[in-house]
């Protein structure tokens, strides 16, 4: 009986000792940016909530962006857990930063770590010194982060650390001047810059102790929800959201009424605070700023018109509502503020502000001409060429037709046509009396213009100059028929050209205005 007492408390404190082997892991395999800070800051509260013996970052990255890779490893040494880096490849730049952060490195074999200088994100040039000394700061206190052993030495060498960001750095036996500091993994291991040397999880567990068949493996899987956030909480996708929102709001003032601007503006509004305020960044202080700054923009608009206070205070309004949603404050308290942060919001807003100038001058060029955006807007410009027309149409149509005369022309007045009546002008300012029959010879700037209708013909052929017939002919061509052209006067012909009228009344009825007739 004893000894199956025995037997059953044994088995009892062995599967609880098999139980207590919990492992939570994640990775970081790309370039380190926002969404790897939204992945590792889920990653660390899931492990939290899991209560891990040990938790393992999975590390193979290039680097990224300073700010989010010092966020990670805030992150990580403020986590009571235990956490171990598996560099699997590489661990450069802002990754080495992260790996010097946990509490022991293991590296695969052919693996690499250092290389932390800070460069440009468009050329890959290096960052003036100003970047560099932070960067050499960080790493050195990261370091030392780990203290000392019982022999009173670095277990995590500062100028090691500063060394792989500055190339004046000399340490005697490791790294000259003029060159990066790049540890391989057996480099590293001789440098106390990795524990151990290990190809797979299993023998990094078998390395701290644990028993890789009695370990239950927790990973990290990112949520779609958390992609989403990761995604738009990114520098660049940030910037084209301000630029939505600045183009939007300029376009919907320039034209209103429209609708489709505003609305893209506040889509895209939505998409900027929503994120930044469900990560705890943006309160309902800087989303009732930028509420106000919009407001006192559109008063200056629409109420005080012209440039003055409210303009000039809603922009600033809004430009410290974009900036301050990035930053970890409480009720506008940015103390202490971190330089990286606040220099990833300049940069975002900035950015976001010389997109969205760029894109108004672009669209201010394109929006009422042919094209994708000719429909966006009225034309700059409606030509006659074109089919625009900007009067009625119908006193153009009775050019050629008979009327009376209503009152005298002196030489304006009115006249009847078709039963309708109408405002004319005497084409040659000649006077014309009451009841004289006359007709339509030009429609120009608004005005109808009318000369004396005479239904006799002259019994010889009629000679006129070029510069009155020729005119009429070339001009109204539709009086007289297609096959008398030849044989009347024309611009720049002869003067003394003659156009017999006779065999033109055979084929058309003719009316001659007053100057035709000698």
């Amino acid at each position: 009986m004893k000894k199956t007492l025995i037997t059953l408390i044994l088995c009892i404190i062995h599967c609880t000792l098999t139980l207590a082997q919990t492992i939570y892991k994640f990775a970081i395999h790309d370039e380190i940016n926002s969404k790897t800070w939204i992945y590792t800051k889920e990653a660390l509260n899931e492990a939290d909530d899991l209560h891990p013996d040990l938790i393992i970052l999975h590390l193979n990255t290039y680097g990224g962006e300073v700010v989010y890779a010092d966020s990670i490893r805030t992150a990580i040494l403020r986590t009571e857990t235990p956490i171990v880096a598996y560099i699997d490849n590489n661990a450069a730049s802002a990754g080495a930063l992260i790996s010097i952060a946990c509490d022991r490195i293991y590296m695969r074999t052919g693996s690499q770590i250092g290389a932390a200088t800070v460069v440009n994100g468009v050329d890959g040039s290096k960052m003036p010194d100003k970047y560099q000394s932070y960067m050499r700061a960080t790493m050195r206190a990261t370091a030392e982060s780990h203290g000392k052993d019982s022999l009173g030495r670095w277990r995590r060498d500062p100028i090691i650390a500063e060394a792989m960001v500055d190339e004046s750095v000399y340490i005697e036996g490791i790294i000259d001047t003029g060159k990066i500091l790049t540890f391989t993994t057996k480099e590293a291991i001789q440098h106390h810059y990795c524990e151990a040397e290990v190809d797979n999880l299993d023998q990094l567990l078998e390395v701290e102790g644990y028993t890789p068949e009695q370990c239950t493996i927790t990973e990290y899987k990112p949520s779609l929800y958390d992609k989403l956030k990761g995604t738009l909480m990114g520098t660049a996708l940030r910037s084209i959201l301000i630029m939505l929102i600045i183009g939007g709001i300029y376009y919907e003032l320039q034209q209103p009424g429209i609708g489709f601007p505003l609305a893209v503006a506040i889509t895209a509004a939505v998409l900027y605070f929503a994120p930044l305020y469900l990560d705890g960044l943006a309160a309902y202080g800087e989303i009732a700023v930028f509420i106000v700054g919009i407001a006192l923009i559109l008063l200056e608009l629409f109420i005080f018109p012209g440039f003055g206070v409210a303009g000039i205070g809603g922009i600033l309004c809004v430009l410290f509502a974009l900036i301050t949603s990035m930053l970890n404050n409480d009720f506008f308290d940015f103390t202490p503020i971190h330089i990286p942060d606040l220099n990833q919001a300049l940069l975002t807003v900035f950015l976001g502000l010389i997109l969205g100038t760029a894109l108004i001058i672009y669209l201010v060029s394109r929006i009422g001409t042919k094209g994708i955006f000719g429909r966006l807007a009225l034309a700059k410009e409606q030509t006659m060429e074109e089919g625009y027309v900007g009067v009625p149409t119908e006193q153009i149509s009775i050019v050629g037709s008979e009327g009376i005369a209503t009152t005298d022309l002196r030489p304006a007045g009115k006249v009847v046509i078709n039963n309708r009546h109408y405002d004319a002008v005497s084409q040659y300012g000649d006077f014309i009396e009451k009841g004289t029959p006359i007709i339509v010879t030009k429609y120009k700037a608004t005005q109808l213009y009318v000369c004396k209708k005479y239904s006799h013909i002259p019994q010889r052929p009629t000679y006129f100059p070029n510069k009155v017939g020729g005119d009429f002919l070339y001009r109204y061509p539709h009086l007289f028929p297609k096959n008398t052209h030849s044989q009347c006067v024309l611009p720049n012909s002869n003067p003394q050209a003659t156009c017999t009228l006779r065999n033109i009344q055979k084929q058309y009825p003719l009316t001659v205005c007053s100057f035709l007739y000698l």
